[in-house]
């Protein structure tokens, strides 16, 4: 009951809600989309994590029609106008060659809202959340066209700034971010690396 209060006083949830998005994390993503122009008009998009689909929402939105949407997660989702989805574990190779066949070609933008389970031991969190990031990353170098983007969501501790530095040396720009619509009290930031080198 405490959790469910809450949630009726966060203005992000109750904003989502109102304007049909599944999360409110679909406010994070409209603001990095916008700060960094991340999702043009016919992008190829590869949504990571994706359940339960805000982000996919306003991928389809920004993109519109004529768009390449593939998103992926290890849990049903419902349907998305214009969106493929798959169900598959990131860390598994094969889910790279279901993405790929998915996509029909590269993908302009790789998106990561993925997380782990989490056991409430801070660096067994964070350690989990940082092998789920490394391994999006991997799937965004395989996917993602010369001077693609790529966005992850990764938690606060000892290897952040590791992790941070490993997309700096794929990508010509690597920027911390956290979004107005981040909890106080959550660990997560976000990593926009831009311009992928080839």
């Amino acid at each position: 009951m405490v959790w469910r209060r809450e949630q009726a006083r966060d203005r992000f949830f109750r904003k989502a809600k109102e304007e049909g998005y599944r999360a409110r994390s679909a406010y994070k993503l409209l603001e990095l989309a916008e700060r960094y122009r991340l999702i043009r008009p016919g992008s190829a998009i590869l949504d990571l994590g994706a359940a339960p689909g805000g982000w996919s929402q306003v991928a389809a939105r920004l993109a519109g029609p004529g768009a390449r949407l593939v998103a992926v997660d290890l849990t049903q989702m419902a349907p998305i106008p214009g969106v493929r989805i798959l169900r598959c574990d990131i860390t598994d190779p094969d889910c790279l060659r279901q993405i790929r066949d998915a996509l029909g070609g590269e993908a302009d933008v790789v998106l990561s809202d993925v997380a782990p389970s989490t056991t409430g031991i801070a660096l067994a969190d964070h350690a989990r959340s940082i092998d789920l990031s490394t391994a999006a990353l991997e799937i965004a170098r395989q996917t993602l066209r010369p001077g693609g983007s790529f966005v992850v969501k990764v938690f606060r501790g000892p290897d952040f700034d590791g992790f941070v530095a490993h997309v700096r040396r794929h990508f010509q720009t690597a920027r911390v971010v956290v979004p107005e619509a981040t909890r106080k009290e959550s660990k997560e930031a976000y990593v926009v690396g831009l311009g992928l080198r080839h």
